[in-house]
């Protein structure tokens, strides 16, 4: 017998990709020697369609261990379809955005401005199979080098990271989310000022008349910018006792002011008002509020327009007067941020805060309830008598407190 007999010339395939194991035959896939020496491998997709290797291989071995690991992928669930992987990023971002009809205009628009502006230019281009995390490490250092700030960066990060999310989970396109730069998610945003309550009240005077309660109203119902416009005088009680929280503007480029609904389902709230700020409200009210029950409760100098907020700033002249009272770079949106605290302050539970604030994540109640400078001051105070106590002799062996009664550890 010849030494040639029984081996199979180069290009016969060596198992039957769509047939179970036979005597001879691969049990799933096939693998067969090219002309030049190295190896092809084909498989039975789950869609049974037959696909080749993206690659060949050196060996025979190391073509059949491939194989090996895409039966494994495929049993598992876990296989993703090469050819779906060869679209393009920007092109699936897009219909990403557009699939989501649940999403706030000024969503949209921020999505679509971060994709066109940050992502795009030079991701836009490139295969969803082809992104891995070297590359998007590499994507975010160019960003920040060219001087987009670090929240907007995270911002764009955590935008691409959504989207291929869904290629991962829903679309089944990628096996992992090449997402995992650590760290590349978080915002670091400069702390902002905090406006006390003899601030506040001094603000809103130097506002025109027809925006004063507008200012108390922010900050003493932590409403929002698009919240507090969108009242109505239906949207009050008679007695300013509470005002209703259920729509909110929206300024969409192109579009102008939109009403729709607030930030969250737990923008929809009733608000207790403070009893020493209703009487603005109501003196509001009679003097600027139209008597019908869907009239706006502020609005600009044509009566019955909504407040555009470029026109508010203009009309107030913001900027200037922020300056003058010693808070420069104050924003509207701090007024909320103010009266958070102050609730926070006030023993507010996290699920009563985040009622009050319209936030439906405990997240953002958490951070106005951590410990504040001046109740870490009175820990300190605190500490310090119980030293000063000690070194005086006057504390028994064991933590106790003034009145001898034991000081809780636990």
């Amino acid at each position: 017998m010849s030494r040639s007999r029984g081996r199979r010339s180069a290009g016969t395939w060596e198992g039957r990709p769509d047939m179970a194991n036979k005597r001879g035959h691969r049990g799933f896939g096939s693998v067969r020697q090219l002309p030049s020496g190295r190896w092809q491998a084909r498989y039975p997709g789950p869609d049974g369609l037959i696909r080749n290797a993206p690659n060949t291989f050196s060996t025979k071995r190391t073509a059949e261990r491939w194989l090996s690991a895409v039966e494994t992928q495929i049993t598992q669930g876990e296989w993703t379809d090469p050819e779906r992987a060869k679209r393009k990023l920007g092109d699936y971002a897009d219909q990403w955005i557009v699939q989501r009809p649940g999403l706030r205009p000024r969503t949209v628009e921020l999505y679509k401005w971060l994709l066109r502006k940050h992502i795009a230019p030079d991701l836009g281009g490139v295969e969803l199979g082809k992104l891995s995390t070297a590359v998007i490490r590499q994507w975010r250092a160019d960003r920040l080098t060219a001087g987009v700030s670090e929240s907007v960066t995270a911002k764009a990060y955590r935008l691409l990271r959504a989207i291929l999310n869904t290629a991962v989970d829903e679309d089944k396109i990628l096996p992992r989310n090449p997402c995992r730069v650590r760290g590349a998610d978080k915002e670091n945003p400069d702390e902002r000022p905090v406006i006390t309550v003899a601030q506040v009240f001094d603000l809103a005077s130097r506002m025109p008349e027809r925006f004063r309660a507008l200012v108390l109203l922010a900050a003493f119902g932590s409403l929002r910018w698009g919240e507090v416009t969108a009242l109505r005088r239906c949207d009050v009680a008679e007695d300013a006792s509470w005002v209703r929280v259920s729509r909110a503007m929206v300024e969409v480029p192109g579009r102008g002011l939109v009403v729709g609904p607030p930030k969250s389902r737990a923008g929809v709230r009733t608000l207790i008002i403070p009893t020493a700020v209703r009487p603005d409200l109501l003196r509001h009210l009679e003097t600027w509020v139209k008597p019908e029950q869907d009239a706006l409760l502020f609005t600009g100098e044509r009566a019955g327009h909504a407040v555009r907020r470029p026109n508010f700033s203009q009309r107030t002249r913001w900027t200037e007067v922020v300056e003058k009272m010693g808070l420069k770079g104050l924003h509207f949106h701090d007024l909320r941020h103010a009266g958070n605290i102050w609730a926070s302050k006030a023993g507010t539970s996290t699920k009563d805060l985040m009622a009050r604030m319209g936030h439906d994540d405990m997240r953002a109640a958490l951070i106005y309830q951590r410990a504040t400078s001046d109740a870490d001051k009175q820990i300190a105070d605190r500490l310090s008598k119980l030293v000063d106590r000690h070194r005086k002799g006057t504390t028994p062996d064991g933590d106790e407190d003034q009145d001898g009664q034991p000081v809780p550890v636990g």
